[in-house]
């Protein structure tokens, strides 16, 4: 079982720096970078999740940097936004499952060799990949070949960007320690994953989870509940219950989910007779042009909303009552709004095989896995249907006890993982890097830049 350890360690990040910065015979990344007059970072992300995170890592690294950057790879509209050029459509990358991966093998193949070429002929200081770990791990491993063949003299340092989930699977905890032989270091976003990283020898650094710049970046206030803007564009009755719909930021799990959450809605039309509902579109081309076509037979008003504004996604959930979504990263962002919510997950039923077969946790939403309860009802595979999301949902609205409970979980989750609960403390001390307040990225981009490889 997945276990958050109890004490409330606080110190600030100088006493973790202190740890790079000991090795002074050896020169740290950004010293090496200097000789080039530039830090050049190759840094890759296959999904909407990680081009968040790498954004926002590539946005803190330019505010700490003394020396320019420049960025080449992979990624989406927001890592494009911060000066990265991607070397195809991040999409290309976004699949997910054994059995949904088979058809797409050939063009990952292709784009795997497309991007390790990329990245050699770059010739990066640092190498940064962003969850995905199929695809991330193979590119690593085959980069770290590349570089023994040549024997090259100044190999890039690698960096992944949130840890493999090692404690959901049955000898998952057993793979870790091959990963220190194309990994440098490790970027963990749960409490306990850095001691069990290091104790399998792999580098790595807890670093908070990336729902935490949310709550950084709009300053909230940890105790309230966020207030949306008003929707009154749309002409939204003031009684109107309002639903937050998110189908997932893949291609293959909008198209497995929307058409279950569509029936689901159909049924709470009786009961709800002024639903309204906003689909939260992911920044995915491919999701947004499905929904798009999807909504001519969308039973109750709906509206869509735009991905790539973490501000609008806030404001959705603030004048929503609940939240239907498919298990991702969004289930700790509702909790950080205070949105009760209902998760649902299907898969290719060989997956959903697989997953029950290997799985050593009885829940799939984080929430619920770091917590060790089951604050936020869970809708799963063959559970995944149209009457029962409907149900469920139905005493989501009314009954306020249910309701209560996972406010009251949020308050608990956001401890655990809020900054002042961590280990790196709410600010940063290092020297020049006192008007930094913590973020997960900032920290990310800081050990970066003070990394001495031994």
């Amino acid at each position: 079982m997945f276990q958050i350890p109890k004490t409330k360690l606080c110190f600030p990040l100088s006493t973790f720096t202190k740890r790079y910065s000991s090795f002074q015979a050896t020169k740290s990344v950004i010293d090496k970078a200097a000789i080039d007059g530039e830090l050049r970072v190759f840094i890759v992300s296959g999904e909407v999740s990680g081009d968040n995170i790498g954004s926002r890592l590539m946005s803190s690294l330019k505010k700490l940097s003394p020396l320019p950057l420049r960025f080449n790879g992979v990624g989406g509209s927001l890592m494009c936004k911060q000066g990265l050029t991607s070397l195809f459509p991040m999409e290309d990358l976004a699949v997910m499952g054994l059995w949904e991966l088979l058809p797409h093998l050939y063009k990952f193949r292709v784009k795997l060799k497309e991007t390790i070429d990329a990245a050699v002929k770059f010739k990066p200081h640092i190498v940064v990949t962003v969850d995905s770990k199929g695809f991330s791990f193979r590119l690593l491993k085959e980069l770290r070949a590349r570089y023994n063949q040549q024997r090259l003299e100044n190999c890039p340092v690698h960096f992944h960007y949130v840890a493999p989930s090692f404690w959901a699977w049955k000898g998952g905890e057993s793979r870790l320690g091959g990963l220190s032989e194309f990994v440098d270091h490790l970027f963990c976003i749960l409490p306990n994953e850095e001691r069990v990283c290091r104790e399998h020898g792999v580098e790595a650094t807890f670093v908070g989870h990336p729902a935490l710049e949310d709550a950084s970046e709009f300053n909230l206030p940890q105790e309230l509940k966020l207030e949306g803007l008003s929707f009154s564009e749309h002409s939204i009755p003031s009684d109107s219950t309002i639903i937050s719909v998110l189908p997932g930021s893949r291609l293959q799990e909008a198209e497995r989910m929307l058409p279950i959450f569509c029936k689901a809605m159909k049924l709470l039309k009786d009961p709800f007779p002024k639903l309204v509902t906003l689909i939260h579109v992911a920044s995915n081309s491919q999701v947004d042009h499905y929904i798009g076509e999807s909504l001519g037979g969308w039973p109750v008003p709906a509206i869509l909303v735009p991905g790539g504004s973490t501000q609008l996604k806030y404001d959705a959930f603030g004048v929503s009552q609940a939240a239907l979504c498919t298990s991702g990263t969004v289930a700790v962002e509702l909790q950080l709004a205070r949105l009760p919510s209902l998760v649902a997950y299907r898969a290719h039923f060989l997956t959903e095989l697989l997953i029950r077969y290997k799985a050593k946790i009885p829940y799939i939403s984080l929430p619920n896995i770091l917590l060790d309860s089951p604050i936020i009802p869970e809708a799963l595979f063959q559970a995944c249907n149209p009457s029962n999301l409907a149900s469920i949902l139905e005493r989501l609205l009314l009954d306020e006890k249910m309701r209560e409970r996972q406010v009251v979980g949020a308050e608990k989750l956001i401890q655990l993982l809020h900054p002042s609960e961590s280990r790196m403390g709410s600010s940063i001390h290092c020297t020049g890097l006192e008007s930094h307040r913590y973020t997960p990225s900032i920290l990310a981009a800081s050990t970066i830049l003070s990394y001495v490889k031994h």
